[in-house]
This record gives C-alpha cells, structure tokens and sequence, in this order.
C-alpha cells in the first residue's frame, strides 16, 4: 500500500467552484503527492487543479451496460453492496492503494440521497486496508439520530468539522478523532483579471443566486422577487453598481440559468453587470473587489468572508449558519434562510441592515479574519501530524 501518496475523494468536478477550490487549497496543505479521484476529469484539468495533483476518473459502470449487468447480478447473488463503489473507485484500489483517503465534499453529507454511497464508500476503503478522514465537512445536527451515520463518524479515522454546529453535534454523539478548523477555502488564492465595464471597483454589490436555493424556497417565486426588489432598490436608491457572479456552472445546476433569469429584467442598466465562468481563484479576485457581497453558494461566501467584504448569505442548511456564527458569535442577521422568504422585501431588508452595519462589519472581519485563515491553514499541519510527516 503507498504510504508516499494520498487519495482525495467524494469530488465532483471542478464545474462547482467550491468543489474546485476545496481540492485546490487541501492539495497545498498536503506535503505528499496528491491523487485527486474524480467524476469529471475535464472539468478539473481545465480550471486550476491540474498542476497541483494527479487526476485520474471514476469509472462509470451505468455508461457500461454489459458490466452494470454483471455487477448488479453479482450484488444480487452476494449481497455486496460495496461491489458498485469498488469499481466506481478501482482506479486507487488494488495496486494503486494508498494509505490515507481524504473524502473532500464539504457539505456531501447534508444531501440525504448521497449518505449511502459515503458510507459505503468509507467501509470500503478500511476493508481494503486503508485509512480514511472526513475533510472540512458539515453534517445537519438532525441527521445524526441514524445510528448508521453514527456508526459512520465513528470509523472515519479523522474528522475536521469546518464549523462549530456540525462539531459540537458530532462530539454530542461521541464521535472521537474530530478537530475544528475553518475550511480550507478561506486560504485559497486570489487571481484578478480585467473587470468588466460598469463594474466599479469597491463599489459594487455581488450577487450569486442559484437554482438550489430557488429548490428549496417554500413560497413559489419568492427567491427570484425578492433578488429583483433588492437590485431595483440599489439602482434607484445608491450610485453602486451590480455584479452577478455564477460559481456553478454544471449543466444540471448552472447559477448561470437563473442569473440569466434575473439578469434579462435589468439587461438594459449599465450599472447591471454579468459576469462569465472563471476558475475558483479568478472568481475570488472578483468578489474580493465588491463592496457589498449576497451569496447563495458556500464557497462564494467563503471568498467574499475571506476579502473582508461584508457579506449576507441566503441559506439553506447547517454549513451556512455555523460559518457565520463562528466569525460573528451568531448566524443572526447574516444569513437569510431561503425557507423563510414570504414577502418580496424581506432580502432587501436584510441588506438595508448591512449597509447600515459595513463599517463594523468590516472592521469586525478585518479583526477576525486573519487568525481565522491561519487556524484553517493549521489543519495542514494537522494533517500532516497525523499522517506521519509531523
């Protein structure tokens, strides 16, 4: 088994930027070569990671009919549920084993339909000898009432919770080897390339909205009313410009659909900027050039915290809640679930509140910010420690 090398696994393509700059920022933290399994090798390979890691695929067994047969037959026969994973994976199994498996997906575990596949996935790489560690992850403190994910956690040789809910949750449960550390992404590099016309550096607000907060809105419609209200005020009440910014762009979840969407209502205000698709780092070198930042994605977020701009997320789950109230001492104010939108101008109030707060919250990021980053850089250390390189 390679002890020189390790894998990372449960990414999925670098067409998700946070996905991208997880894998970017972990392969410099990690001293040793670093083997990047993945379900789109393109993606990775034309964005910013192929000079930091090997890339090699997983391999699909439902583009293989013959062997999808074969295989289903076999687990039906033997009750080998793990038999599917072994192949997904066989491409860092066998002689290609290495001894430490990073499972890299922050937030995998807050989406119910993949939980089964992870800890199968988990199993297999112990019974195949090896090591492996939940990197940088949030899990909804509900979901942790399984006695299956329980058992989980506790077979993971390690676990870096990136915020305070999922790691206060995890040691409720008597999950043990688990650290805390900020994610990994609050280290990642920032590229700047040329701004677009109509975007006024240090005087614009950043918009990222995505078809996965329009999913999971309660109240049709609501999410995209209140994107429209909150950039109408703006224009018609300040002289800041508006930058829409995608940090997804796979075909079957692209920001770049409802960022069209909204950007049609106000196509014809040159105050009104789109921006196209990027790589993670240059992404960052944009966000970090807005005033004001209203995000969707984690990882968008991420880059605009790690700016210091003052930033208000519209939320979903545990990782955007546990990330604000460890920088603030409190979600509160900072994050607008997107569950709780019932009328058009609740976002715009939300806004109005940080407009009226952005000298404190940006003194409070420029206090907190740098022993944040360096406490998310310490997980290399970490890292290495328990890897045997300390």
């Amino acid at each position: 088994m390679n002890q020189n090398k390790v894998v990372l696994y449960a990414h999925a393509g670098s067409g998700n930027h946070g996905c991208e700059a997880l894998a970017n920022t972990i392969c410099k933290m990690i001293k040793k070569p670093v083997v990047l399994v993945t379900n789109s090798v393109e993606e990775d390979e034309h964005y910013s990671l192929s000079e930091l890691c090997e890339i090699v695929p997983e391999q699909n067994i439902r583009k293989k009919k013959l062997m999808h047969i074969l295989y289903y037959g076999w687990r039906l026969l033997t009750k080998d549920k793990e038999s599917f994973l072994r192949y997904r994976f066989k491409n860092v199994l066998g002689n290609h084993s290495c001894l430490w498996n990073l499972s890299i997906g922050g937030d995998n575990y807050c989406y119910e339909s993949m939980i089964h596949d992870l800890i199968l996935t988990n199993r297999m790489f112990h019974r195949n000898g090896g090591k492996t560690l939940l990197l940088g992850c949030s899990i909804e403190p509900e979901s942790l009432k399984s006695r299956e994910l329980v058992a989980d956690m506790m077979l993971y040789d390690a676990i870096f919770a990136r915020e305070s809910i999922t790691y206060n949750a995890l040691k409720e449960v008597g999950v043990k080897n688990l650290y805390l550390y900020p994610d990994s992404a609050f280290t990642l590099d920032t590229k700047y390339l040329p701004l677009p016309e109509g975007f006024q550096v240090n005087n614009t607000v950043g918009i990222n909205i995505s078809p996965m907060i329009v999913e999971n809105e309660t109240s049709v419609g609501m999410t995209m009313k209140n994107y429209k209200a909150l950039i109408q005020y703006i224009l018609e009440n300040t002289d800041m410009s508006v930058a829409l910014i995608p940090h997804v762009v796979w075909s079957r979840n692209d920001d770049r659909v409802t960022i069209e969407e909204l950007y049609y209502f106000f196509k014809d205000e040159p105050r009104v900027v789109k921006l196209g698709d990027c790589s993670c780092e240059e992404l960052k070198g944009y966000i970090s050039r807005c005033r004001f930042f209203i995000g969707a994605r984690t990882h968008a977020t991420i880059a605009a915290y790690s700016s210091k701009v003052p930033t208000l997320v519209v939320g979903y789950s545990v990782k955007a809640k546990g990330i604000a109230k460890d920088l603030f001492g409190t979600h509160e104010k900072y994050v607008e679930p997107v569950q709780n939108l019932e009328t058009e101008e609740q976002l715009l109030a939300a806004f109005q509140w940080l407009y009226s707060e952005e000298k404190n919250i940006k003194k409070k990021l420029e206090e907190v910010m740098p022993a944040y980053v360096e406490k998310a850089k310490e997980a290399g250390d970490m890292l290495q420690k328990l890897m045997g390189e300390a």
